[in-house]
């Protein structure tokens, strides 16, 4: 469920948790600071894909370390570091907040960002479409 608020003091906010426990909130800051809100013990690159969050991947399994993010608050919402992580992140990675989005679930609030990935430009045309606009003699 996406959600406008940036805050638990929004009055919106207020009033959609006050029927019950509270719900984690996660920001996906590089995608505009959107907000969704996602059940305990949820898998971080999962929420991303059913909200449309934007963390880029591509194995989604701790093989390729396409999916690492850096979570900027809510650290201490997250749960231990696994093992394929610390194949692609350095202990100093890990303390400054990095991640794999694929391997982390979270239990609380969190803010998570990322690096853009580059957008490719066009390929140049192949050889055969350069001989298609080369006039023919004859």
């Amino acid at each position: 469920m996406s959600r406008s608020c940036a805050s638990r003091s929004d009055d919106a906010a207020s009033e959609a948790f006050s029927a019950g426990p509270a719900v984690p909130l996660i920001t996906f800051i590089t995608n505009g600071a959107k907000v969704v809100t996602a059940p305990d013990n949820s898998n971080l690159l999962r929420v991303s894909l059913r909200e449309r969050g934007g963390i880029p991947f591509k194995c989604g399994g701790g093989l390729c370390g396409t999916c690492r993010c850096l979570i900027e608050t809510g650290l201490e919402h997250t749960d231990a570091v696994k093992p394929k992580e610390r194949k692609h992140l350095t202990d100093d990675d890990l303390a400054r907040g990095y991640r794999m989005a694929c391997q982390t679930f979270v239990n609380g609030d969190v803010s998570v960002s990322w690096e853009p990935r580059p957008v490719r430009p066009p390929a140049p045309p192949g050889p055969e479409a350069a001989s298609e606009s080369t006039p023919s003699a004859g």
